[in-house]
This record gives C-alpha cells, sequence and structure tokens, in this order.
C-alpha cells in the first residue's frame, strides 16, 4: 500500500516554507561570513622525490643492455 500523495496546496506550502527558512537563515548569517582574499600568495610546494624510479629504470636498462650485448662485457 502506499502512502497517499499529497495534495498541490500542501506541496506549495512546504516548498514556501523551506524557501523561507532558508532566506532567513541566510539573512541571520549574512554580516557573520566574510570571505577575503589573501594578501600573500598562495604556495603550493610540490617536492617529489623520483630519484628512485629513475635509478630503477637505469637500473633495469643497464641489465638489458648486458643480456643483449654479452660478448662485449
Amino acid at each position: 500500500m502506499t502512502a497517499p500523495k499529497q495534495n498541490q496546496g500542501e506541496e506549495w506550502t512546504l516548498r514556501l516554507s523551506g524557501m523561507a527558512m532558508l532566506v532567513a537563515g541566510m539573512a541571520a548569517l549574512g554580516g557573520c561570513i566574510t570571505v577575503n582574499a589573501p594578501e600573500e600568495p598562495i604556495v603550493i610546494e610540490l617536492n617529489v622525490n623520483i630519484r628512485q624510479e629513475v635509478i630503477y629504470r637505469l637500473a633495469e636498462d643497464a641489465g638489458n643492455t648486458i643480456d643483449q650485448n654479452a660478448d662485449i662485457f
């Protein structure tokens, strides 16, 4: 069994009261919230250590080169 649908008048009243509460809340908080740009620029430092990956790739390449040219070494 489904719940009976609200008629359009009740739905309109609920929407209107919800909007009124939202507007009242925004008006109450209007003076409390301020957004200011910072004086200094925002600096994001991304120090990423990629040394390990580069060494691994070089070691793999060196191993492949030695295997392919065993007669040279």
